[in-house]
């Protein structure tokens, strides 16, 4: 009995002191999150936010890749860092993969496409060799096992200007512009994203390539200069194991690991020989029709391996919100393409005429960046203490950030302005100020009038001003012309 009675009271000593060290465990988890939130918290005291051109660049052989500061305060705040590629025709941009996902904005060209989605089937596949063999007795046959085994290799796409292109974490991809002019990208990683488990830095690994410079010097958070370096991960392998590993001769592996100066987008010095994907656009356009009602009455059914990573974010006939004065806006969430559901981004693309407005409003759920494709205008951003933090004119290659709750307002210049918006989020949700939607509509014109001290006639003029608009709104003031 007395031993049963002892047994007891151990098994209760042991289990007090996994409570007790549960509670402590728990306790030091609370406080690591306090202290991220107040370290994030103190990053998005933004008192300032000023549109941006890229300030580092990477010279490359067959093109130039340059970063806009991720330092930055609203950077830092929005937990994003955006580049942009310039890959020259023949061209091509090595294979890489990063541990953030990334949107895909293809400013101008075509080219094609490789993602590399581990474990899917490699469904494009070359005929059996059909070349004449050339050469000694001995090159025949060489060339001859070579052309005896079919080139499989998994998807190739075709990307043209105006398509936006889903970058998962961690898949590998490389890009080749087939074109005769430049290929001009521009692209925003979510560092902050759940699929980022590192810290919020950008990074690329990529498997070829190498670049002795420094990627630039950047100022960091505590105003440091840093230097950054992107480098190809094979060459630190150990050559015997990479040929063990890849059953190659280790001269093989040596020759993968010799120095390159080329950078990390070099010239084709031969015909790219991949199975190339043919024009299907109007193919693509029936997917998607066939996959949206799927969606609709199955629920998302699409695995990783066919599921679409391209969506063409120009075309007019697919605006969520057209004015014939005022322009068109087009947006692509997680049910328009799928696979940003599991990313958690999503993109707009706008078109402004001349002195309209896109209407004041805040996202609930998404930070917003932002990149002028074409033409002018003047943003206004105001933060939660009632300050603007930005109120300047915006141009070409300008870039960016609206953080979360933050109201904005954009007016086109001129020349009417354009722009496409990268989102940490699948589903976004705006809340307006103006428009038939707004949260004016929405409230009794008795309590806007007690708000703001008003008659009652402008508390109605106030909900109902633009009741027939929404987020696009043309000038309502006769011979308005914008101002710089």
């Amino acid at each position: 009995m007395a031993k049963k009675s002892l047994v007891l009271v151990v098994a209760s000593l042991i289990s007090l002191i996994l409570v007790a060290n549960h509670a402590v465990a728990t306790e030091e988890d609370n406080q690591r999150e306090r202290q991220t939130r107040l370290r994030d918290a103190r990053q998005c005291r933004l008192h300032n936010i000023s549109p941006n051109q890229p300030d580092q660049r990477i010279e490359s052989e067959g093109g130039v890749t340059e970063f806009w500061n991720e330092f930055e305060d609203q950077f830092q705040c929005t937990g994003v860092a955006a580049m942009r590629n310039v890959i020259r025709p023949n061209s091509l941009s090595l294979p890489n993969y990063s541990p953030s996902p990334r949107l895909v904005y293809i400013q101008q060209g075509r080219g094609l496409l490789g993602v590399t989605i581990p474990g899917c089937a490699e469904t494009f596949e070359s005929s059996r060799g059909e070349e004449s063999f050339r050469g000694s007795e001995g090159e025949r046959a060489e060339q001859e096992g070579r052309r005896s085994r079919r080139d499989e290799h998994q998807r190739v796409h075709r990307v043209r200007r105006g398509d936006l292109i889903a970058l998962p974490a961690g898949i590998a991809h490389w890009c080749h512009n087939d074109g005769d002019e430049e290929l001009v990208t521009v692209s925003v990683s979510d560092l902050n994203n759940h699929a980022n488990q590192l810290d919020q830095k950008l990074r690329s690994y990529y498997l070829a390539g190498d670049h002795q410079e420094s990627r630039g010097s950047q100022r960091g958070r505590q105003g440091r200069w840093e230097d950054e370096t992107f480098q190809n991960i094979f060459r630190a392998f150990d050559e015997n194991i990479m040929a063990d590993a890849l059953n190659v001769p280790e001269e093989t592996v040596r020759n993968m690991q010799r120095d390159d100066d080329r950078g990390f987008i070099v010239r084709v010095r031969e015909d790219l020989s991949v199975i190339r994907p043919d024009e299907y656009d109007e193919e693509e356009r029936r997917r998607f029709r066939r996959e949206r009602n799927e969606m609709a009455e199955n629920g998302l059914e699409e695995t990783l391996c066919n599921v679409r990573i391209r969506h063409y974010l120009d075309e007019p006939r697919e605006a969520d919100f057209y004015s014939r004065h005022a322009g068109r806006l087009n947006s692509v969430n997680m049910f328009k393409l799928p696979i940003l559901r599991c990313m958690d981004m999503s993109a707009e693309r706008g078109n402004l005429l001349p002195n309209a407005m896109l209407a004041p409003h805040w996202n609930i759920n998404a930070h917003t960046i932002v990149y002028i494709t074409r033409g002018e205008g003047r943003v206004q951003i105001v933060g939660n203490n009632g300050e603007t933090v930005m109120d300047d004119r915006v141009r070409d290659g300008d870039l960016f950030a609206i953080p979360q709750y933050f109201a904005s307002a954009l007016r086109a210049g001129r020349e009417g302005v354009e722009w496409v918006s990268f989102k940490t989020s699948g589903m976004p949700m705006k809340s307006p100020l103006v428009g038939s939607n707004s949260v004016f509509r929405a409230m009794p014109a008795q309590v806007l009038a007690e708000a703001f001290g008003i008659r009652i006639h402008e508390a109605q003029n106030l909900k109902y001003g633009r009741e027939h608009q929404t987020m696009l709104l043309p000038s309502s003031r006769a011979g308005f012309s914008y101002r710089e």
